[in-house]
């Protein structure tokens, strides 16, 4: 059986939606555990609506999605956990493809599998992976973090299933970041475990009118130096050489994300002293360069030019 994880927080226009993507799944051994985390709007309702014991409803007082996520990792009975953000959804053939990767190769962990973005009028927006180590339809993610400074992450929430033990050995999702949390995770996940992967198109994320006003250096700002934090001391204990080579590239790109993001929200100053630190650690002048320029200057003028050359 797959425990399918969704945390709540006052999705009443989606909930709905994203449910019946799993009960019209292919594959029908499942359990689904939401986690309502202090909503405030009808999602419960929504959620209540839904006629199948498979769905268990988990109330907790909000405290944010990490939380929610962990508590129903707690919660669930099934060696294998989907997790499912509740404005997702998935494609029928979804769970089906990722039990196929867990029975394919038994000694990974993480089973991913490729993505789209779907925006508020229908339009959809492929996602591109580059360097994957396999020439067929799956095979074994040998090299997550090379592929994740090249692509656009190759794992999503809405697209992972991941053992049980597996997630609970490193503590779960960490709290008390808003964003990137995720991103942690499997990279904490990357230096412990195997992954297995899917070129397939199966899971989609659904962007809402709301994600699509709001900046993404908006949503990400104030968390992107914690999680950097987090990444140099999996550096730091990393003793595979191979591994920490690639984890190197990985933080460089992360230190560029985090510059990138202080330009964008008009802390240009900061942008150089991040850019100055990631050359140290090993990033190459030419790489950051653009940034030390648009960082030395006014920072109205600089966020302009940023999205102007974006």
């Amino acid at each position: 059986m797959i425990s399918v994880v969704i945390p709540l927080y006052n999705k009443e226009k989606q909930i709905a939606y994203t449910l019946q993507s799993v009960f019209e799944q292919t594959f029908q051994d499942f359990e689904i555990v939401v986690v309502d985390d202090g909503s405030t709007d009808n999602s419960v309702e929504k959620v209540e609506k839904f006629d199948d014991s498979r769905i268990r409803l988990i109330h907790q007082t909000n405290a944010g999605v990490s939380a929610a996520r962990n508590r129903g990792i707690e919660e669930a009975r099934g060696e294998l956990i989907a997790f499912l953000d509740a404005d997702d959804e998935w494609m029928p053939e979804y769970l089906a493809t990722q039990y196929g990767l867990y029975q394919k190769y038994p000694e990974c962990s993480v089973y991913a599998c490729n993505y789209e973005f779907r925006d508020s009028e229908g339009k959809v927006t492929s996602t591109i992976i580059r360097k994957l180590p396999f020439e067929g339809e799956d095979g074994i993610l040998s090299n997550y973090f090379e592929v994740a400074s090249c692509s656009r992450p190759p794992l999503w929430t809405s697209a992972v299933v991941i053992k049980k033990s597996a997630i609970q050995a490193i503590g779960g999702f960490p709290l008390g970041i808003k964003s990137g949390e995720d991103l942690l995770t499997w990279a904490r996940l990357a230096v412990n475990e195997k992954f297995a992967y899917s070129r397939k198109v199966l899971s989609v994320f659904i962007e809402t009118k709301s994600d699509m006003n709001i900046s993404k250096a908006q949503m990400r700002a104030g968390s992107e130096g914690q999680v950097l934090v987090e990444l140099l001391l999996l550096y730091d204990r990393e003793k595979n050489h191979v591994l920490k080579s690639q984890l190197k590239k990985y933080i460089i790109r992360w230190y560029k994300i985090y510059a990138v993001i202080q330009i964008e929200i008009g802390q240009g100053h900061k942008a150089i002293k991040i850019a100055y630190k990631a050359m140290v650690f090993g990033g190459t002048v030419k790489s950051f360069f653009p940034i030390l320029i648009l960082g030395m200057l006014p920072n109205k003028l600089s966020r302009i030019l940023f999205l102007k050359l974006r």
